[in-house]
């Protein structure tokens, strides 16, 4: 729809239908860097760093001494699953990635555009990066922390604009996968007791799965849950062969109480008590660390000033990258305008009005007036 029939589109609902209009599925994030290193030589940002398809950039330069607000978003989207084509309706705005997380990128290039042209109350440091969606080692964070370390040092608060509807989501859990591969012996299925069957042995670990009851945690009055499931079976053999292996993957959504290591230890034991009679294996996958809650920080209280009450608090129930940036030691939360039931959906959209709202937030925190459009 263009912008003569909305005439009531303001510069970042524009912006964004610009970011929409490219596509940028995992992997294939170089046109849509191209777009934004484009607009940030247009509007004179003070220096970009570019790392493959990440970018660091500022508006201008830091001030010694002054707080640093980092705002972080990713440039890449999960798979199409159908036509949805950038456009206007009503107060939706649709196209892959307008909530998870494109939105959050237009406000990230918008705030940058008014700090080159008006200095902000904080030193702004912003990074677009690639591959979020995908594997943790395989993300684009790592290339544009080893290009540009200065934008991950002396940071007072960095916030993910990860979909949170525009409030806040303090911490949030860790996640790993561990493959567990128990260990049985091949027979006919017409003479079982010749052999041993590994998808039967695997039966009091799935049993004390599903009995396993949610862990609850506390931080700032907000409550995490840590879960752990199975999520995949696969085993060895035909339908009429007792099965010699069986694999389970479990995921453990852990608590911001434990770091890597101790979740690892938790989980260990608790397979090693299950199948305290079994052979088995275990074999870790994508390890991603919790984010630690920092309610206390000074700049998030001070947005929250600012925000005259508009704010709410809510715990992170899901994984991002708030927890790599809480293990390189910052204060790190989520804050986005994107709408979290809208991640990942066939016919992803988010709303105008929660994109206005939480520009005019930033906007009122960072130069004290509202947006000039």
């Amino acid at each position: 729809m263009s912008d003569e029939k909305n005439p009531d589109l303001n510069s970042l609902e524009r912006l964004l239908l610009g970011l929409l209009a490219i596509p940028s599925v995992i992997g294939n994030e170089q046109d849509i860097r191209l777009f934004c290193e484009e607009y940030l030589s247009r509007i004179g940002a003070d220096e970009v760093v570019v790392a493959g398809d990440n970018l660091a950039f500022r508006p201008r330069p830091w001030t010694k001494g002054k707080p640093k607000l980092l705002l972080l978003g990713h440039l890449d989207t999960v798979p199409s699953q159908g036509e949805n084509p950038p456009r206007v309706e009503g107060d939706r705005i649709f196209g892959l990635g307008a909530s998870d997380m494109k939105g959050g990128d237009a406000l990230i290039l918008d705030l940058c555009k008014r700090a080159v042209l008006e200095e902000p109350k904080v030193d702004l440091g912003f990074v677009l990066y690639a591959r979020e969606e995908g594997p943790y080692a395989d993300s684009g964070m790592p290339e544009i922390v080893a290009s540009a370390p200065a934008y991950f040092s002396d940071v007072s608060l960095a916030i993910a604009m990860e979909p949170t509807n525009g409030q806040w989501e303090l911490g949030c859990l860790g996640t790993m996968h561990a493959e567990v591969r128990i260990k049985g012996q091949a027979a006919h299925s017409a003479r079982p007791w010749l052999g041993h069957n590994a998808i039967h042995a695997a039966g009091p670990l799935l049993e004390a799965l599903r009995n396993l009851p949610a862990r609850e945690i506390e931080f700032h009055g907000l409550r995490f849950q840590e879960v752990l499931s199975a999520t995949m079976v696969s085993f060895e053999g035909a339908r009429n062969v007792i099965p010699p292996s069986c694999t389970l993957n479990l995921n453990f959504r852990f608590g911001p109480d434990r770091s890597i290591d101790d979740a690892k230890a938790w989980l260990e034991a608790f397979v090693g008590d299950k199948l305290q009679s079994e052979e088995f294996e275990l074999e870790w996958k994508d390890l991603c660390p919790s984010g630690r809650v920092c309610g206390d920080n000074t700049v998030l209280q001070q947005i929250e000033a600012s925000a005259g009450g508009s704010l709410t608090r809510k715990a992170k129930q899901a994984w991002t990258d708030v927890g790599r940036l809480s293990a390189m030691g910052m204060d790190a939360v989520n804050l986005g305008p994107g709408d979290t039931s809208e991640a990942h959906q066939k016919n992803e959209s988010c709303s105008r009005h929660i994109l206005r709202e939480c520009r005019s937030l930033f906007h009122r925190y960072l130069f004290g007036s509202e947006a000039r459009d």
